[in-house]
């Protein structure tokens, strides 16, 4: 029997990172792709580490851009045929207000939070949907439910992100394929980097990832919709 397979992009470092771990951990063939391929190359090696017997693809993607989007999932379906699971989880922070921030900041998270999701999503969907099989995750935020100071286009794009999976998840409810929103708050990711906070009041991406792992594992008959998951503090 051949190994279950996983994809997620934005993989190399965080949530994503810690994710591809995790399913590894279990004996998944992994997909995962970055910008940065040296960090990309630095997972492959712990991910074949961890599973030598899983294929391991680490690929470099700009999720910016369509055609490398499309490129990528064309190389995991010709690499592993079937996708078990997907994990939509590129993304990026840019903090700023809607009135003044930089030109372009909201095309730029779009593009990355959103339109990578969405297309990746239909160029991997048609396989589970013959199989009537598979489990999607689309990594959102709190941001995404409520707007904060300084959060401006990055709370639209989260806001979006939120649409997108609940419309997913209705679209495909007749095909058998799970959708799951994860909604989590301030993670220890370099998205926090020179908060000046200390480490303890941050959630760990490893926290994230079983989560993950514990909605993935439940009975083929149930779905968990969407997943909140906060600092024990609240947000920051």
């Amino acid at each position: 029997m051949s190994n279950k397979s996983i994809v997620v992009t934005g993989a190399s470092k965080g949530i994503g990172r810690a994710i591809a771990l995790q399913f590894a951990k279990h004996g998944f063939n992994v997909a995962v792709c970055a910008r940065n391929q040296a960090d990309l190359d630095n997972l492959k090696a712990e991910l074949q580490a961890i599973s030598p017997n899983s294929k391991i693809l680490a690929l470099g993607c700009d999720v910016r851009q369509k055609d490398e989007v499309l490129a990528f999932a064309k190389q995991v379906t010709d690499n592993f045929g079937t996708v078990d699971v997907l994990v939509n989880n590129a993304g990026i922070f840019l903090p700023g207000e809607v009135h003044s921030e930089p030109e372009g900041t909201l095309e730029q998270l779009i593009e990355t939070n959103l339109y990578s999701a969405y297309h990746i999503t239909r160029a991997l969907i048609g396989d589970m949907k013959a199989r009537k099989s598979g489990s999607i995750f689309n990594v959102s935020s709190v941001a995404g439910v409520q707007a904060y100071h300084n959060g401006g286009s990055y709370s639209i794009s989260k806001f979006a992100m939120q649409g997108f999976s609940k419309a997913l998840r209705e679209e495909l409810k007749p095909h058998n394929i799970k959708v799951t929103t994860l909604v989590p708050g301030a993670t220890l990711t370099n998205s926090w980097a020179g908060s000046g906070l200390p480490d303890e009041r941050f959630m760990k991406a490893e926290d994230i990832a079983q989560a993950v792992w514990d909605v993935y594992s439940l009975s083929a008959n149930t779905v968990v919709e969407e997943i909140t998951l906060r600092p024990v503090l609240g947000d920051i």
